[in-house]
C-alpha cells in the first residue's frame, strides 16, 4: 500500500524557502544602498578641493523593493576658480533592481546660478527630469525634459519663459549626435536690446564628429571640430519658420566654413515677423521677402561660409567671427 504525499510538508518547506529568498533579497538590497550612501559621500568628498564645494544635503538610497536610487534635501555647486556657483532644490535619482543601468533623475526648482559674466540669476521649472541609459565610455543615451522653464532676476523680474524643453544625446560609433527641440520661447526686451520678439519654437538634430573623444578629453574649444547639421529649425508658428542643413567645420583658427541649405517658409509671413522686431529696416526687409515669394512658399537657397564668409546665394552677407 503506497503512502499518501504530504502536501502540508511540502507548503511548509516552500513557505521557509520563500522566507529564505526574501530575507536574503532584504539583506542584499540593504547592503547595496548602504554602498549607493558611502559611494555618494566619497565622491562629494573628491569633488571638494581646489576651490569646489559640492552638496548633496542629506544623503539617502530610497526605493526598497524594487528600486534603488539617491535622495538629497538640496543640492549645491560652488567653483571659486570659475567664479562659478548653482544651487537648487531637492534631487532624486532612481533605477530599477532588475535593470540598474537605466536611471530616471529628477530636480526640483527653484535654482539660482551666480557667473562671472552675468548677474546671478533664478531658475524654476514645474517639472525637470533626466533618463540615462548607462554605458562605456560614455552613456549609450541622455535625455533631459522640462516643463514650464522660467527664468528671472534674484529680485523677480522675468528674463524667459519656455513651455516645454528636450534634449538628447546618443554616440553613434566615434560620432556624437545631439537633438533637442523647444516651444512657445518668450524672451523679455531686456535680452535683445529692447526689442519685442514673438513665440519662437525651435528643433536640432545635428552631429559631432568624433564626439565621443571630445566630451572624454573634455574639450571646449570648437576649433578643429566638425560635423553635419540634419536639421536647424526655427519658427514663430507652424507654417512660418526658417531651417537650414548641411556640413559645417572649425579651423585651428576659428574660422568657420559650412555647405548649407536654407529654407524659407512663408516669405511673407516671416517678413512680417522680422519687420515688426525691427522696424526701421522694415522697408528692406519687405523688399528682400518678397523676392523670395517669386520663388515659391518654401524656397530653399545656398548658404555657403567659407573662412567666415557668409553668402547667401550670389549675394554677401558679412562674416562669421572667429570662434573659441
Amino acid at each position: 500500500m503506497s503512502s499518501k504525499p504530504n502536501y502540508g510538508r511540502r507548503v511548509m518547506w516552500l513557505a521557509v524557502v520563500v522566507v529564505i529568498l526574501c530575507g536574503g533579497y532584504t539583506m542584499g538590497w540593504f547592503y547595496l544602498a548602504d554602498k549607493l550612501e558611502a559611494k555618494a559621500k566619497t565622491s562629494l568628498a573628491e569633488l571638494n578641493r581646489d576651490g569646489v564645494v559640492a552638496e548633496c544635503t542629506n544623503p539617502v538610497a530610497r526605493g526598497f523593493p524594487f528600486r534603488l536610487g539617491l535622495f538629497c534635501d538640496r543640492i549645491a555647486f560652488d567653483d571659486a576658480r570659475q567664479g562659478l556657483s548653482v544651487s537648487a532644490g531637492s534631487f532624486r535619482s532612481v533605477g530599477q533592481v532588475y535593470d540598474p543601468t537605466h536611471l530616471i533623475a529628477e530636480l526640483d526648482g527653484p535654482a539660482r546660478i551666480d557667473t562671472p559674466r552675468t548677474e546671478p540669476f533664478a531658475l524654476d521649472w514645474d517639472n525637470l527630469r533626466a533618463s540615462v541609459r548607462l554605458a562605456r565610455p560614455l552613456p549609450e543615451r541622455v535625455s533631459v525634459e522640462g516643463h514650464q522653464l522660467r527664468a528671472s532676476t534674484v529680485s523677480g523680474k522675468s528674463l524667459a519663459t519656455i513651455d516645454t524643453f528636450e534634449g538628447h544625446m546618443r554616440p553613434d560609433g566615434a560620432n556624437l549626435d545631439l537633438a533637442g527641440t523647444f516651444s512657445n520661447l518668450l524672451l523679455d526686451s531686456s535680452l535683445v536690446q529692447g526689442r519685442t520678439l514673438p513665440l519662437l519654437s525651435g528643433d536640432t538634430d545635428l552631429t559631432i564628429n568624433n564626439g565621443v573623444e571630445l566630451v572624454g578629453n573634455r574639450t571646449e574649444s570648437l576649433r578643429g571640430q566638425s560635423g553635419t547639421i540634419r536639421n536647424l529649425d526655427l519658427s514663430t508658428n507652424e507654417k512660418t519658420g526658417i531651417s537650414l542643413n548641411g556640413p559645417f567645420s572649425v579651423d585651428q583658427d576659428g574660422l568657420l566654413d559650412a555647405d548649407l541649405r536654407v529654407t524659407v517658409r512663408d516669405p511673407q509671413g516671416l517678413a512680417t515677423v522680422l519687420a515688426g522686431v525691427v522696424p526701421e529696416k522694415s522697408r528692406e526687409i519687405q523688399q528682400g521677402f518678397m523676392g523670395l515669394s517669386i520663388l515659391g512658399p518654401s524656397p530653399s537657397l545656398p548658404l555657403k561660409i567659407v573662412k567666415g564668409k557668409i553668402s547667401l546665394a550670389f549675394i554677401k552677407l558679412g562674416q562669421v567671427p572667429p570662434l573659441q
